[in-house]
């Protein structure tokens, strides 16, 4: 095989029968070849650095550290890494956290085999791999919706039923300004109340129970 015109694949994903799958469909190509398979966020970066293959194929819900943070780790001590996301999340806070930390690709799970690989192709070759409906979730986010820190502590909170009181007490501050920030997530998420808010983290992305 010759090694300078292959594409060195890792397949991250906590699922033994996708990482098989992916695998599989990978080394059945010509080109391509993978090269280490991680079921968690550690392993990932463990086996990134041991393998330095070409491509790294991520899912975004890992155990022991997230995708996005295992990108951002592995980014920092190979930033010319690739990556592209395979996961079943499509939630515009997701593929947002996802781009942002340096995917080049986002894919859906039970995308076809070719689009696949047509994936990994292009992304080797220094392109973006965003397919329509990806770019069409991605372009309902709304600008200047980014949550702060202190803001994700709240919506987390709300998202678990705590009233205003509860919160105040977990977070240790007072209650009007729990208020405050709820004020500040409503106008951010562009919903009316609690409830909505809560709906809205959820189905973006932005929460995950």
């Amino acid at each position: 095989m010759n090694t300078q015109a292959t594409i060195r694949v890792m397949v991250v994903d906590d699922h033994p029968v996708v990482r098989i799958g992916l695998t599989a469909i990978i080394n059945t190509e010509k080109n391509m070849e993978c090269v280490a398979e991680a079921a968690d966020g550690v392993e990932a970066v463990r086996l990134f650095r041991a393998n330095q293959p070409k491509i790294a194929l991520m899912d975004l819900r890992l155990p022991e550290m997230s995708g996005v943070e295992a990108i951002k780790a592995i980014r920092q001590e190979f930033p010319a890494s690739r990556f592209i996301i395979l996961t079943t999340y499509d939630g515009d806070e997701d593929i947002y956290r996802a781009l942002r930390a340096g995917a080049q690709g986002y894919l859906l799970k039970g995308m076809k085999r070719e689009q696949l690989v047509d994936a990994i192709t292009a992304v080797h070759a220094g392109l973006r791999y965003i397919p329509t409906v990806i770019e069409q979730r991605l372009a309902e986010r709304l600008p200047d919706s980014d949550l702060s820190p202190r803001e994700m502590e709240v919506i987390e909170l709300i998202v678990r039923g705590r009233s205003n009181r509860e919160i105040a007490a977990e977070l240790g501050i007072g209650e009007g300004r729990v208020k405050w920030f709820v004020n500040i997530i409503l106008g951010k998420l562009a919903v009316r109340d609690r409830t909505q808010a809560a709906t809205a983290a959820l189905q973006r992305g932005i929460v995950r129970i």
